[in-house]
């Protein structure tokens, strides 16, 4: 199956979903509202995405766009996962319920950007010490040891 027959697969089997799918690169890309992520991607995987191969953010200022990159072996066919989550409450549901691989990326975006999964089975940093503070790949991360660029300032 190709990604155009998957567009036609969703759109026939879950048509709420349909309007939110587009490709990008050869791969889907479905954009979903933060309470609608995990019912999407819980769909996903019963569409026959098995695979979570990703899990990262972008600090896009107001909003962090959360990202999932999915993959199904049986149609080889790859779909971003996309939602915009509120840097004043960046909270959001845990896929590991979904997806065991998620366990681990989830805790580095956690660790990282600082979005919050909830649900999530041991959710604390994984890359930077417990008593860290703040969250560095934000674009607001102050740091003493830090020079900003001048086109940041």
């Amino acid at each position: 199956m190709n990604i155009e027959e998957l567009r036609e697969h969703l759109c026939a089997t879950h048509p709420d979903l349909c309007p939110l799918f587009s490709t990008e690169f050869g791969d889907g890309v479905l954009g979903v509202e933060r309470g609608e992520l995990h019912d999407a991607a819980s769909d996903l995987r019963d569409l026959g995405f098995d695979r979570l191969g990703m899990v990262t953010a972008v600090d896009r200022g107001e909003t962090f766009e959360l990202v999932y990159r999915l993959q199904s072996r049986s149609m080889s066919a790859g779909m971003f996962l996309k939602c915009e989550v509120p840097r004043s409450e960046p909270r959001v549901r845990s896929l590991t319920d979904l997806w065991p691989a998620a366990d681990w990326q989830e805790r580095e975006t956690y660790d990282l950007f600082g979005i919050e999964f909830e649900g999530h089975p041991d959710l604390r940093r994984i890359l930077l010490p417990p008593e860290w503070e703040g969250h560095p790949l934000r674009k607001d991360y102050t740091d003493d040891r830090i020079v900003p660029r001048p086109d940041f300032i």
